[in-house]
């Protein structure tokens, strides 16, 4: 059966001996509703690592009063069942709360934090920054996991190990997409069967988007023009309200105009009432054609 931790002394205590008697441990942050991409994560910290714990906790902070916090997946069951296949070398750490009583501290990010999902969700990334902080005192790990399909938050979260020297590595993996290319989420089940149909078509519009945006040859409008016109065949083909659909430095989340190989398509729109995110490189994407 594999171990769960709920409380936060126990799981530092654990964590401290591992680590005392030289065993690598890393950590899997999640919200639970676990897929193959979270699993994608632990099967990569598990080629390095002797020991990884996922940590499963919906976090109330990164919510707005709006958004789905009370309907989103919690399937912790599932997720307990597709983590028992690893037996002793992966734990749970599943606290009821990470926040103390009365807690009224908050890390507020900018830089990468600012632009896209910082204009459209100005309190996400106060919220995922805190969290993880405290994940990382929780779970005193060597190194952290997690996926290039919320490619912005990999980048507060790089940016904020840094500005705070935090004695713990980042890894990132590739997103994992289904057959028909869309990304994996645990929002993913939100979808009716006809919109789920309709879903796909998101990737194979940022794959043409990346091939005339290489093809135009560094011209600025032929990038533009590029996203543009993926956004009006989106929208045509039924998907809802856009909020960005750009080329944007990997590394300050900034948009250009004339992206290179390694600029990162970044998009974010509706389908249905389903928020779907995605992203990938120029290069990656136009090697998936």
């Amino acid at each position: 059966m594999i171990q769960s931790f709920h409380q936060i002394d126990e799981m530092i205590g654990a964590v401290t001996s591992w680590r005392e008697a030289s065993l690598r441990v890393a950590l899997v942050p999640t919200m639970g509703g676990l897929h193959d991409g979270h699993l994608s994560l632990v099967e990569a910290a598990l080629a390095h690592h002797d020991k990884v714990v996922v940590s499963i906790y919906v976090n109330p902070t990164q919510f707005a009063a709006h958004e789905d916090l009370d309907a989103y997946p919690r399937t912790m069951d599932q997720d307990v069942a597709a983590l028992s296949a690893w037996g002793d070398k992966v734990h749970i750490f599943a606290p009821q709360t990470l926040y103390q009583p009365g807690h009224a501290t908050m890390i507020t990010p900018e830089g990468a934090a600012l632009p896209l999902e910082g204009v459209h969700r100005p309190h996400f990334f106060s919220g995922v920054a805190t969290v993880v902080f405290r994940l990382f005192q929780a779970v005193p790990a060597d190194c952290a996991f997690f996926g290039e399909k919320d490619f912005q938050q990999l980048a507060v979260i790089r940016q904020m190990v840094h500005d705070f020297a935090l004695p713990i590595a980042i890894e990132s993996v590739a997103t994992k997409r289904a057959p028909d290319g869309l990304a994996l989420s645990s929002r993913n089940s939100y979808l009716s069967a006809d919109e789920r149909g309709l879903a796909p078509k998101l990737y194979e519009e940022m794959r043409r988007c990346a091939l005339v945006a290489r093809n135009g040859q560094a011209a600025d409008e032929a990038c533009n023009e590029a996203c543009d016109e993926a956004q009006r065949r989106l929208q045509a083909a039924g998907f809802g309200k856009i909020d960005y659909f750009a080329f944007h430095d990997p590394q300050s989340l900034l948009p250009v105009s004339v992206p290179t190989e390694q600029s990162r398509l970044m998009v974010a729109l509706w389908l249905g009432k389903t928020r779907l995110i995605d992203n990938d490189s120029l290069a990656n994407l136009c090697i998936a054609q």
